[in-house]
């Protein structure tokens, strides 16, 4: 049996924004489409929705239920974008709900940001920037709202605690993290899915490594607890991930 006591240190193919290609492109699309096939963009879409229903106006009215869900801008930051597909749910979700959502998509490869602009490119209200989380430069200007979907586990322990105080302090209403469950389950079934799907061999080891890689319920209750979070909710979702939702107002 796969030992998923500890969150592994092991590295993935895709970590390396220089890369390029068809078989990069390939695994983006294939992500996405297995993410949307298992519910992943519904536990997003949900987090935000709890997001906006709970937060307030400067008047203490919904933003998103009340009097001024039709003329408040939401703006949104999905940090690891991949392909788009996330921002895109959220766009046709915001058209068809009244709502006004800016929305920007950030990720380290050039290369999968120019792939997601192609694919939104009829989406006027959604933009994208190839950089990096860390730069200074990334969050010059606050959103109300910043996403992690299946990101989140690409970094170490440090680098996360740093990550989630960068969004702490530059989301005004919350943030959303939407990722892996650590455990042998879903690693042996993962294996199965790739057979399925006809995963490329980058992404079959790498979505093992994903898992191995995840969290346990433990591991978000620690960091919650080590940048003193208040008020989060930590729920186990179908297929085998976590929807932490940390309000900042």
């Amino acid at each position: 049996m796969v030992d998923t006591t500890y969150r592994s240190e092991l590295p993935e193919i895709m970590d390396n924004f220089s890369m390029e290609g068809e078989i990069l492109k390939d695994a983006l699309d294939k992500i996405a489409g297995i993410n949307q096939l298992l519910g992943g963009n519904k536990v997003t879409l949900d987090g935000v929705k709890k997001l906006l229903n709970e937060a307030t106006s400067p008047l203490n009215k919904p933003v998103a239920t009340g009097v001024t869900s039709h003329s408040t801008t939401i703006s949104i930051l999905d940090v690891g974008c991949g392909n788009g597909d996330m921002l895109r749910v959220l766009a046709d979700y915001a058209a068809s709900h009244q709502l006004k959502f800016k929305l920007k998509g950030i990720d380290a490869n050039a290369f999968t940001i120019q792939h997601a602009s192609r694919l939104s490119a009829s989406y006027e209200n959604i933009s994208y920037e190839c950089i990096d989380i860390f730069d200074k430069s990334a969050l010059n200007v606050p959103f109300d709202i910043i996403l992690c979907t299946l990101t989140l586990h690409h970094f170490k322990d440090p680098e996360l605690l740093h990550l989630l105080s960068i969004f702490k302090e530059n989301a005004s209403l919350g943030i959303v993290i939407n990722d892996l469950q650590r455990s042998a389950i879903p690693y042996y079934l993962f294996i199965a899915l790739c057979f399925v799907f006809r995963l490329n061999k980058m992404s079959k080891e790498d979505g093992l490594i994903s898992i191995l890689r995840g969290f346990k319920r433990k591991d978000l209750e620690q960091y919650a607890s080590q940048l003193k979070l208040v008020n989060t909710s930590i729920r186990w979702k179908w297929a085998f991930r976590y929807q932490w939702i940390i309000p900042t107002i």
